[in-house]
């Protein structure tokens, strides 16, 4: 009997000890770009856009999004490279445009527990783009972290005739 509740006392502790750590459940990190689309040109918002990304491997990967209504983008940004390059291809009816953007950042890991998958979280030093279609980008907040509001860039479109 003094046995038994020796153990029963054991594992009660045993099971007290353990901690519930809440690993996030989405630990993707995004950047979120806000879209200031130009008042002069109603045709703009009939827009297409596909974001292009390389991955490490070389494979590349496509976001496939309508600007119809739309005024953000989020778009997932490499944790590898010191520099990630997005292509962002828009179209609409026979106009095409393509942009190269460039975000360089400084990766530093982030550890919510052992028991959870390492994530990266990213300051970005600087972005720069081309201006076929996009009339210029600014970075708002250069902190990447989980946090899916954070507005990190303004996304300026060029107006068309």
């Amino acid at each position: 009997m003094k046995h038994t509740l020796l153990i029963s006392i054991a594992v009660l502790l045993g099971l007290c000890a353990c901690s519930s750590i809440d690993c996030p459940v989405e630990n993707v990190v995004r950047t979120l770009y806000v879209m200031k689309k130009p008042t002069l040109a109603a045709d703009t918002l009939k827009d297409t856009l596909d974001i292009v990304s390389r991955r490490v491997d070389g494979t590349m990967v496509t976001l496939r999004g309508s600007l119809i209504q739309k005024d953000t983008i989020q778009v997932a940004i490499g944790y590898v490279n010191p520099e990630d390059t997005l292509f962002f291809n828009f179209r609409n009816g026979s106009y095409r445009a393509t942009d190269t953007v460039w975000i360089k950042k400084d990766n530093r890991p982030h550890f919510e527990s052992v028991d959870c998958a390492v994530a990266y979280f990213h300051t970005v030093t600087a972005v720069r783009c081309t201006n076929h279609a996009i009339d210029s980008i600014r970075l708002n907040n250069p902190s990447v972290t989980y946090d899916p509001r954070t507005e990190n860039f303004y996304l300026y479109l060029k107006a068309r005739n």
